[in-house]
Protein backbone atom coordinates (compact mmCIF):
# COMPACT_ATOMS: atom_id res chain seq x y z
CA UNK A 1 0.00 0.00 0.00
CA UNK A 2 1.07 3.26 -1.29
CA UNK A 3 -0.02 7.36 0.38
CA UNK A 4 1.18 10.32 -0.73
CA UNK A 5 0.43 13.20 0.79
CA UNK A 6 1.36 15.35 -2.66
CA UNK A 7 3.25 14.98 -5.96
CA UNK A 8 5.87 17.53 -6.26
CA UNK A 9 9.09 17.58 -8.15
CA UNK A 10 12.13 17.44 -5.85
CA UNK A 11 14.62 20.41 -5.28
CA UNK A 12 17.37 19.14 -7.77
CA UNK A 13 17.21 18.18 -10.60
CA UNK A 14 16.75 14.40 -12.18
CA UNK A 15 19.53 12.85 -13.59
CA UNK A 16 17.49 10.70 -15.21
CA UNK A 17 16.89 11.32 -18.86
CA UNK A 18 13.92 9.85 -19.75
CA UNK A 19 11.65 9.56 -16.42
CA UNK A 20 8.85 7.89 -18.00
CA UNK A 21 11.15 4.96 -18.44
CA UNK A 22 9.48 1.16 -17.82
CA UNK A 23 11.45 0.66 -14.49
CA UNK A 24 11.03 -3.03 -14.99
CA UNK A 25 9.17 -6.15 -14.26
CA UNK A 26 9.38 -6.27 -10.39
CA UNK A 27 7.26 -3.06 -9.81
CA UNK A 28 5.36 -4.25 -7.02
CA UNK A 29 4.20 -1.26 -4.80
CA UNK A 30 3.72 -3.31 -1.49
CA UNK A 31 5.13 -1.54 1.05
CA UNK A 32 3.30 1.63 2.65
CA UNK A 33 4.96 4.70 3.15
CA UNK A 34 4.76 8.11 3.43
CA UNK A 35 5.73 12.00 2.46
CA UNK A 36 5.03 15.61 3.20
CA UNK A 37 6.72 16.67 0.25
CA UNK A 38 6.10 20.72 0.82
CA UNK A 39 9.18 20.37 3.08
CA UNK A 40 11.20 19.01 -0.23
CA UNK A 41 10.85 22.08 -1.53
CA UNK A 42 12.97 24.59 0.42
CA UNK A 43 16.15 25.08 -0.77
CA UNK A 44 18.91 23.12 -0.93
CA UNK A 45 21.78 24.77 0.00
CA UNK A 46 24.48 24.23 1.51
CA UNK A 47 24.65 22.96 5.34
CA UNK A 48 25.38 26.06 7.67
CA UNK A 49 29.11 25.75 9.65
CA UNK A 50 26.87 25.19 12.55
CA UNK A 51 23.56 24.79 12.51
CA UNK A 52 22.19 25.90 16.34
CA UNK A 53 20.20 22.58 18.00
CA UNK A 54 17.96 25.21 19.35
CA UNK A 55 15.66 24.52 16.60
CA UNK A 56 12.38 24.04 17.64
CA UNK A 57 12.26 20.51 17.51
CA UNK A 58 11.65 17.29 20.04
CA UNK A 59 14.74 15.95 18.61
CA UNK A 60 17.38 19.32 19.37
CA UNK A 61 19.71 19.38 22.49
CA UNK A 62 20.55 22.66 23.76
CA UNK A 63 23.98 24.14 22.63
CA UNK A 64 25.28 24.00 25.90
CA UNK A 65 24.52 21.16 26.94
CA UNK A 66 27.73 19.06 27.77
CA UNK A 67 26.36 14.99 28.03
CA UNK A 68 27.36 12.91 31.05
CA UNK A 69 29.31 10.39 29.34
CA UNK A 70 30.05 9.39 26.04
CA UNK A 71 27.66 8.14 23.71
CA UNK A 72 28.16 4.39 22.07
CA UNK A 73 28.57 4.50 18.30
CA UNK A 74 26.52 2.55 16.15
CA UNK A 75 27.48 3.33 12.72
CA UNK A 76 29.57 5.70 11.20
CA UNK A 77 29.34 6.84 6.74
CA UNK A 78 30.99 9.29 4.56
CA UNK A 79 28.73 11.44 2.23
CA UNK A 80 28.73 10.82 -1.51
CA UNK A 81 31.97 12.84 -1.81
CA UNK A 82 33.86 11.92 1.08
CA UNK A 83 33.96 15.88 2.06
CA UNK A 84 31.86 14.96 5.64
CA UNK A 85 31.10 12.19 7.58
CA UNK A 86 27.66 10.93 9.53
CA UNK A 87 27.97 9.21 13.05
CA UNK A 88 25.12 7.63 14.35
CA UNK A 89 25.36 7.15 18.19
CA UNK A 90 22.90 6.00 20.65
CA UNK A 91 21.24 8.65 21.26
CA UNK A 92 21.38 11.06 17.93
CA UNK A 93 23.31 11.89 15.22
CA UNK A 94 26.60 14.14 14.19
CA UNK A 95 27.49 15.32 11.18
CA UNK A 96 31.46 16.20 10.53
CA UNK A 97 33.33 17.97 8.03
CA UNK A 98 36.32 15.89 6.96
CA UNK A 99 39.06 18.45 5.75
CA UNK A 100 39.44 20.80 7.86
CA UNK A 101 38.17 18.64 10.63
CA UNK A 102 34.89 19.91 12.79
CA UNK A 103 31.85 18.74 13.86
CA UNK A 104 29.24 20.94 11.49
CA UNK A 105 26.25 19.62 14.19
CA UNK A 106 24.36 16.95 16.00
CA UNK A 107 20.98 16.02 16.98
CA UNK A 108 20.29 14.62 20.40
CA UNK A 109 17.40 12.68 20.92
CA UNK A 110 15.60 11.74 24.41
CA UNK A 111 17.23 8.45 25.09
CA UNK A 112 16.61 7.33 21.09
CA UNK A 113 18.97 5.65 19.12
CA UNK A 114 19.94 6.07 15.31
CA UNK A 115 21.06 2.86 13.98
CA UNK A 116 21.89 4.27 10.10
CA UNK A 117 22.36 8.01 9.28
CA UNK A 118 22.82 8.50 5.32
CA UNK A 119 23.80 12.05 4.13
CA UNK A 120 22.60 13.67 0.52
CA UNK A 121 25.91 15.07 -0.36
CA UNK A 122 25.96 18.39 1.85
CA UNK A 123 21.89 18.75 1.40
CA UNK A 124 19.46 19.14 4.39
CA UNK A 125 17.70 15.47 3.83
CA UNK A 126 19.18 12.79 5.71
CA UNK A 127 17.57 9.38 5.97
CA UNK A 128 17.66 7.96 9.68
CA UNK A 129 16.95 4.00 10.52
CA UNK A 130 16.27 3.61 14.96
CA UNK A 131 19.27 1.67 16.41
CA UNK A 132 20.24 0.44 19.62
CA UNK A 133 18.72 -0.77 22.92
CA UNK A 134 16.09 2.37 22.74
CA UNK A 135 16.01 2.65 18.83
CA UNK A 136 14.24 6.47 18.30
CA UNK A 137 12.16 4.77 15.29
CA UNK A 138 11.35 1.51 14.10
CA UNK A 139 14.20 -0.44 13.15
CA UNK A 140 12.33 -1.72 9.93
CA UNK A 141 11.43 2.43 9.04
CA UNK A 142 13.45 4.56 7.02
CA UNK A 143 12.83 8.41 8.33
CA UNK A 144 13.31 10.96 5.82
CA UNK A 145 14.52 13.74 7.88
CA UNK A 146 14.74 17.49 7.06
CA UNK A 147 17.62 19.07 9.41
CA UNK A 148 15.87 22.72 7.94
CA UNK A 149 12.95 21.76 9.46
CA UNK A 150 14.53 19.47 12.36
CA UNK A 151 12.06 16.65 11.54
CA UNK A 152 11.11 13.55 9.99
CA UNK A 153 8.96 14.63 7.18
CA UNK A 154 7.88 10.95 5.51
CA UNK A 155 8.61 7.31 6.20
CA UNK A 156 9.46 4.04 4.17
CA UNK A 157 8.18 1.02 6.23
CA UNK A 158 9.51 -2.93 5.38
CA UNK A 159 8.61 -6.10 6.89
CA UNK A 160 11.72 -6.38 7.60
CA UNK A 161 14.52 -4.56 9.50
CA UNK A 162 16.47 -2.10 7.36
CA UNK A 163 20.24 -2.89 6.70
CA UNK A 164 20.97 -0.72 4.67
CA UNK A 165 19.89 2.91 3.37
CA UNK A 166 22.25 4.52 -0.35
CA UNK A 167 20.76 8.41 -1.60
CA UNK A 168 21.36 9.68 -4.93
CA UNK A 169 19.43 13.08 -5.89
CA UNK A 170 17.05 10.79 -7.87
CA UNK A 171 16.74 7.97 -6.08
CA UNK A 172 16.53 5.81 -2.68
CA UNK A 173 17.49 2.39 -2.00
CA UNK A 174 16.93 0.75 0.94
CA UNK A 175 18.23 -2.92 1.88
CA UNK A 176 16.58 -5.68 4.01
CA UNK A 177 17.68 -9.21 4.51
CA UNK A 178 17.45 -10.82 1.32
CA UNK A 179 15.64 -8.22 -1.01
CA UNK A 180 16.51 -4.41 -1.68
CA UNK A 181 14.43 -1.48 -3.17
CA UNK A 182 14.63 1.33 -5.22
CA UNK A 183 12.43 4.13 -5.41
CA UNK A 184 12.03 7.06 -6.87
CA UNK A 185 13.17 10.55 -4.93
CA UNK A 186 10.11 12.63 -6.37
CA UNK A 187 7.37 10.53 -5.55
CA UNK A 188 8.91 7.46 -3.57
CA UNK A 189 7.33 5.19 -6.09
CA UNK A 190 8.54 1.69 -6.35
CA UNK A 191 10.75 1.47 -9.06
CA UNK A 192 12.33 -1.82 -8.63
CA UNK A 193 12.44 -4.99 -6.15
CA UNK A 194 16.15 -7.02 -5.99
CA UNK A 195 16.18 -10.69 -4.49
CA UNK A 196 19.13 -11.46 -3.13
CA UNK A 197 21.15 -13.80 -0.84
CA UNK A 198 21.01 -13.33 3.14
CA UNK A 199 22.70 -9.90 3.04
CA UNK A 200 22.80 -9.09 6.87
CA UNK A 201 25.50 -6.01 6.22
CA UNK A 202 23.37 -4.63 4.02
CA UNK A 203 25.88 -4.57 1.40
CA UNK A 204 24.74 -2.14 -1.66
CA UNK A 205 26.70 0.06 -3.68
CA UNK A 206 25.34 2.79 -6.15
CA UNK A 207 26.97 5.02 -8.77
CA UNK A 208 26.51 8.66 -8.08
CA UNK A 209 27.39 10.63 -11.03
CA UNK A 210 24.85 12.72 -12.16
CA UNK A 211 24.43 10.75 -15.82
CA UNK A 212 22.63 7.45 -15.22
CA UNK A 213 22.24 4.87 -12.33
CA UNK A 214 24.55 2.04 -11.49
CA UNK A 215 23.30 -0.61 -8.45
CA UNK A 216 25.81 -3.53 -7.45
CA UNK A 217 24.41 -5.84 -4.97
CA UNK A 218 24.71 -9.46 -3.78
CA UNK A 219 23.61 -12.06 -6.48
CA UNK A 220 21.46 -15.20 -5.46
CA UNK A 221 24.50 -17.21 -5.49
CA UNK A 222 27.49 -17.47 -2.91
CA UNK A 223 30.30 -15.20 -4.23
CA UNK A 224 28.36 -13.54 -6.99
CA UNK A 225 27.68 -9.72 -7.63
CA UNK A 226 25.05 -8.69 -9.57
CA UNK A 227 24.88 -5.01 -11.68
CA UNK A 228 21.64 -2.84 -12.68
CA UNK A 229 22.90 -0.46 -15.53
CA UNK A 230 19.34 1.21 -15.13
CA UNK A 231 19.82 3.51 -18.10
CA UNK A 232 20.94 0.63 -20.65
CA UNK A 233 17.84 -1.34 -18.98
CA UNK A 234 20.95 -4.14 -18.64
CA UNK A 235 21.28 -6.86 -15.52
CA UNK A 236 25.11 -8.11 -15.44
CA UNK A 237 26.30 -11.21 -13.02
CA UNK A 238 30.02 -11.39 -12.18
CA UNK A 239 31.06 -14.83 -10.25
CA UNK A 240 33.95 -12.58 -8.12
CA UNK A 241 35.14 -15.14 -5.78
CA UNK A 242 34.44 -18.71 -4.54
CA UNK A 243 33.52 -17.51 -1.19
CA UNK A 244 30.85 -14.71 0.19
CA UNK A 245 30.98 -11.76 -0.80
CA UNK A 246 32.33 -9.45 2.13
CA UNK A 247 32.80 -6.26 0.56
CA UNK A 248 32.08 -4.33 -2.51
CA UNK A 249 32.76 -0.35 -3.73
CA UNK A 250 31.96 1.30 -7.33
CA UNK A 251 33.85 4.10 -8.77
CA UNK A 252 31.83 7.34 -8.98
CA UNK A 253 30.63 6.42 -12.62
CA UNK A 254 29.61 2.84 -11.95
CA UNK A 255 32.18 1.58 -14.59
CA UNK A 256 34.34 -0.22 -12.40
CA UNK A 257 33.71 -2.57 -9.66
CA UNK A 258 36.12 -3.93 -6.64
CA UNK A 259 35.72 -6.45 -4.65
CA UNK A 260 36.70 -8.93 -1.79
CA UNK A 261 35.48 -12.09 -0.39
CA UNK A 262 35.45 -13.37 3.38
CA UNK A 263 38.91 -14.51 3.04
CA UNK A 264 40.10 -11.06 2.65
CA UNK A 265 43.73 -12.29 0.88
CA UNK A 266 42.97 -10.34 -2.72
CA UNK A 267 40.80 -7.97 -3.57
CA UNK A 268 39.28 -7.79 -7.39
CA UNK A 269 38.63 -5.32 -9.67
CA UNK A 270 35.76 -5.84 -12.55
CA UNK A 271 34.60 -4.09 -15.61
CA UNK A 272 30.52 -3.76 -14.79
CA UNK A 273 29.61 -3.48 -18.09
CA UNK A 274 31.26 -6.86 -19.46
CA UNK A 275 32.07 -8.37 -16.13
CA UNK A 276 36.04 -8.53 -17.15
CA UNK A 277 38.21 -8.90 -14.50
CA UNK A 278 40.88 -6.16 -15.30
CA UNK A 279 42.59 -6.32 -11.98
CA UNK A 280 43.37 -8.45 -8.83
CA UNK A 281 45.74 -7.16 -6.06
CA UNK A 282 46.81 -9.12 -3.04
CA UNK A 283 46.19 -7.80 1.07
CA UNK A 284 47.60 -9.90 2.49
CA UNK A 285 48.04 -14.37 3.00
CA UNK A 286 46.34 -14.89 6.04
CA UNK A 287 42.39 -14.75 6.24
CA UNK A 288 41.02 -11.34 7.10
CA UNK A 289 37.19 -9.25 7.54
CA UNK A 290 37.67 -6.52 4.85
CA UNK A 291 35.42 -4.00 6.57
CA UNK A 292 35.79 -1.03 3.79
CA UNK A 293 36.91 -0.85 0.36
CA UNK A 294 37.38 2.61 -1.84
CA UNK A 295 37.88 3.99 -4.90
CA UNK A 296 39.88 7.45 -5.79
CA UNK A 297 38.05 10.02 -7.36
CA UNK A 298 40.04 9.56 -10.39
CA UNK A 299 40.04 5.55 -9.91
CA UNK A 300 43.65 5.67 -9.79
CA UNK A 301 44.33 4.21 -5.84
CA UNK A 302 42.11 1.98 -3.86
CA UNK A 303 42.00 1.61 -0.13
CA UNK A 304 41.43 -1.52 1.71
CA UNK A 305 40.79 -1.18 5.52
CA UNK A 306 40.57 -4.81 7.24
CA UNK A 307 40.38 -6.64 11.01
CA UNK A 308 44.02 -7.04 10.53
CA UNK A 309 44.44 -3.43 11.34
CA UNK A 310 46.38 -2.18 8.61
CA UNK A 311 44.98 0.33 6.01
CA UNK A 312 46.37 -0.79 2.08
CA UNK A 313 46.32 1.68 -0.56
CA UNK A 314 46.94 -0.17 -4.02
CA UNK A 315 48.06 1.00 -7.62
CA UNK A 316 45.52 0.47 -9.96
CA UNK A 317 46.00 -0.02 -13.69
CA UNK A 318 42.58 0.95 -15.47
CA UNK A 319 40.57 3.73 -16.29
CA UNK A 320 36.98 4.08 -15.95
CA UNK A 321 36.68 6.61 -18.63
CA UNK A 322 37.98 4.53 -21.30
CA UNK A 323 36.55 2.03 -23.47
CA UNK A 324 36.20 -1.38 -22.70
CA UNK A 325 38.53 -3.53 -23.95
CA UNK A 326 37.42 -5.99 -26.88
CA UNK A 327 40.18 -8.17 -26.66
CA UNK A 328 39.75 -8.84 -22.56
CA UNK A 329 38.52 -12.53 -21.34
CA UNK A 330 36.05 -13.17 -18.80
CA UNK A 331 37.81 -14.03 -15.18
CA UNK A 332 36.74 -17.48 -13.61
CA UNK A 333 35.40 -17.49 -10.22
CA UNK A 334 38.39 -19.27 -8.01
CA UNK A 335 39.53 -17.63 -4.63
CA UNK A 336 43.22 -18.62 -6.03
CA UNK A 337 45.41 -15.74 -8.05
CA UNK A 338 44.20 -15.09 -11.14
CA UNK A 339 45.57 -13.93 -14.53
CA UNK A 340 43.81 -11.07 -15.96
CA UNK A 341 42.95 -9.42 -19.65
CA UNK A 342 45.80 -10.46 -21.81
CA UNK A 343 48.09 -7.83 -22.80
CA UNK A 344 46.98 -5.06 -24.95
CA UNK A 345 47.51 -1.58 -26.21
CA UNK A 346 44.46 -0.48 -23.95
CA UNK A 347 45.20 1.56 -20.86
CA UNK A 348 43.00 -1.41 -18.98
CA UNK A 349 45.09 -3.98 -19.76
CA UNK A 350 48.09 -5.09 -17.28
CA UNK A 351 51.31 -7.14 -17.72
CA UNK A 352 50.35 -10.92 -17.53
CA UNK A 353 52.24 -12.35 -14.69
CA UNK A 354 54.98 -14.76 -16.29
CA UNK A 355 57.01 -17.56 -15.27
CA UNK A 356 56.48 -20.81 -13.01
CA UNK A 357 56.86 -19.38 -9.31
CA UNK A 358 53.47 -19.55 -7.11
CA UNK A 359 51.31 -16.75 -7.62
CA UNK A 360 51.49 -15.41 -4.57
CA UNK A 361 55.04 -14.58 -5.06
CA UNK A 362 54.05 -12.81 -8.20
CA UNK A 363 51.12 -10.63 -6.64
CA UNK A 364 50.65 -7.46 -6.49
CA UNK A 365 50.94 -5.58 -3.09
CA UNK A 366 49.85 -2.25 -1.78
CA UNK A 367 51.82 0.90 -2.60
CA UNK A 368 50.86 2.13 0.86
CA UNK A 369 50.35 1.21 4.31
CA UNK A 370 48.93 2.43 7.81
CA UNK A 371 49.09 0.73 10.97
CA UNK A 372 46.01 1.08 12.92
CA UNK A 373 44.81 -1.10 16.26
CA UNK A 374 43.92 -4.84 15.37
CA UNK A 375 40.37 -5.78 15.11
CA UNK A 376 38.82 -2.61 15.48
CA UNK A 377 36.62 -1.75 12.94
CA UNK A 378 38.12 1.34 10.32
CA UNK A 379 36.05 2.60 6.99
CA UNK A 380 38.55 4.47 4.68
CA UNK A 381 37.88 6.74 1.83
CA UNK A 382 40.22 9.22 -0.25
CA UNK A 383 40.34 12.54 1.29
CA UNK A 384 40.06 15.79 -0.86
CA UNK A 385 43.69 16.96 -0.46
CA UNK A 386 45.73 14.86 -3.26
CA UNK A 387 46.94 11.59 -2.22
CA UNK A 388 45.67 11.46 1.60
CA UNK A 389 42.97 8.88 3.42
CA UNK A 390 40.67 9.56 5.90
CA UNK A 391 40.22 6.72 7.67
CA UNK A 392 37.00 6.57 10.56
CA UNK A 393 37.03 4.21 13.55
CA UNK A 394 34.04 2.67 14.73
CA UNK A 395 35.92 3.96 18.98
CA UNK A 396 35.47 7.46 17.52
CA UNK A 397 39.20 7.90 16.07
CA UNK A 398 39.64 9.96 12.84
CA UNK A 399 42.82 10.02 11.06
CA UNK A 400 44.17 12.17 8.05
CA UNK A 401 47.30 10.55 6.24
CA UNK A 402 49.08 11.03 3.51
CA UNK A 403 50.79 8.35 1.05
CA UNK A 404 53.74 8.85 -1.38
CA UNK A 405 52.76 7.57 -4.70
CA UNK A 406 56.39 7.08 -5.84
CA UNK A 407 57.96 5.58 -3.06
CA UNK A 408 55.41 4.19 -0.83
CA UNK A 409 55.79 2.65 2.23
CA UNK A 410 54.75 3.73 5.61
CA UNK A 411 51.80 6.90 5.61
CA UNK A 412 52.17 9.98 7.45
CA UNK A 413 49.47 10.35 9.79
CA UNK A 414 48.93 14.71 9.52
CA UNK A 415 45.75 14.46 11.66
CA UNK A 416 44.13 12.59 14.46
CA UNK A 417 40.93 13.51 16.39
CA UNK A 418 38.14 11.43 18.45
CA UNK A 419 35.33 12.99 17.14
CA UNK A 420 32.94 11.55 19.85
CA UNK A 421 34.26 13.77 22.20
CA UNK A 422 35.74 17.40 20.25
CA UNK A 423 36.01 20.53 21.06
CA UNK A 424 32.79 22.14 20.73
CA UNK A 425 32.13 24.34 17.38
CA UNK A 426 29.57 27.42 17.45
CA UNK A 427 29.72 29.57 14.69
CA UNK A 428 29.42 33.23 16.26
Amino acid sequence: MATLSACASPPWLNPNPNPNSNPGPNCLPDQSQTLDFDSLMASQSQLPPHHAPTVASPGSSSPNAAPAELPSLLHVSFNQDHACFAAATENGFRIYNCDPFRELFRREFDGGGIGHVEMLFRCNILALVGGGSHPQYPPNKVMIWDDHQGRCIGELSFRAPVRGVRLRRDRIVVVVEQKIFVYNFADLKLLHQIETVANPKGLCAISHSSDYLVLACPGLMKGQIRVEHYAQKKTKFISAHDSRIACFDLTLDGQLIATASCKGTLIRIFDTDSGTLLQEVRRGANVAEIFSLAFSSTAQWLAVSSDKGTVHVFSLKVNSNVPDDENSHRSSSSDAAITPSSPSSSSRSFIKFKGVLPKYFSSEWSVAKFHLNEGSHYTVAFGLQKNTVVILGMDGSFYRCQFDPGHGGEMTQLEYHNFLKPEPEIAS
